[in-house]
């Protein structure tokens, strides 16, 4: 072996020895500063928040008054406009999930991984970084499709509480899910095929959901789907907080989902980008 070989493993050697030894606020410091890399990246890639921006809007006014008619009834999209914004609430959340992954691949396609590999933090602090930054999109997400909605009508039967409670919980398991798109991204050779095999997943999770219809116009097979989806879960946690009605099993159960989602995929995804080359 080289010496240059032995100097080159030598940071990641002693960044994978101290990484153990890394204090709490060490390691947020470390996420904040990754954080505001991320930001930055945002700011000179100003396009990269058109999804964060756009999708809102076009699935607000696509949903409603294409299918709104259809659903509801002609005249009723008044009605269905508070039946599917807290559902794309939901779907928001999956979709801005989904570029953590793209943007992880992408980051190792140039290199810019291997550099943090080498650096003595810990390896969480990258991931949960990119998820940070995620959120905060999800965030603008979520309130531009608010705006749309109370544009077109949306009431709050509930109150301010039971609106940030549902934002909060629509957070919550769009993080866990940035676990599983992580793993993606850290798995597969280039960020199309992550974008493929992530729709692939998404497609049917978002359509066999109580997102944009009720189950019960389904037939008796997509109906039984549809309850164990987790989505339909938080659609529906969501609607019963916005809009009134039994809350308790749905976030219960939607909870249960993120926290079971992270538990798996979380350790996996560190291990994963450890092993990366």
């Amino acid at each position: 072996m080289s010496a240059a070989t032995v100097t080159a493993g030598a940071p990641a050697k002693a960044a994978a020895a101290g990484e153990g030894r890394i204090g709490l606020r060490n390691n947020l410091r470390h996420i904040g500063a990754l954080a505001r890399r991320n930001m930055l990246q945002i700011k000179q890639d100003p396009e990269s928040m058109f999804d964060a921006v756009l999708m809102p809007v076009i699935f607000t006014l696509l949903f409603v008054y294409v299918f709104g008619g259809a659903v509801s009834g002609k005249g009723h999209q008044q009605e269905y406009v508070n039946y599917v914004i807290p559902g794309l609430m939901a779907m928001m959340g999956m979709n801005i999930s989904m570029a953590v992954g793209t943007g992880i691949n992408d980051d190792f396609q140039k290199g810019v991984m291997d550099r943090f590999r080498t650096m003595p933090i810990a390896r969480s602090s990258v991931l949960i970084a990119k998820i940070v930054v995620e959120l905060g999109r999800m965030m603008i997400a979520t309130a531009i499709l608010l705006g749309m909605g109370f544009a077109l009508g949306l009431t709050i039967s509930t109150d301010m509480f039971h609106l940030l409670a549902a934002i909060a919980l629509s957070a919550v398991f769009g993080a866990s899910l940035m676990w599983i798109f992580i793993l993606l991204g850290l798995t597969m050779k280039t960020a199309q095929a992550v974008q493929g095999v992530a729709m692939l997943v998404l497609m049917p999770l978002q359509f066999g959901s109580s997102i944009f219809a009720k189950p019960t116009t389904m037939p008796g097979w997509l109906q039984s789907f549809t309850k164990v989806n987790p989505l339909s879960n938080l659609a529906d946690a969501a609607r019963a907080l916005i809009n009134g009605g039994p809350v308790a099993h749905s976030v219960w159960v939607t909870l249960a989902w993120s926290v079971g989602i992270t538990a798996v995929t979380a350790p996996l995804a560190v291990a994963r980008f450890r092993k990366k080359t």
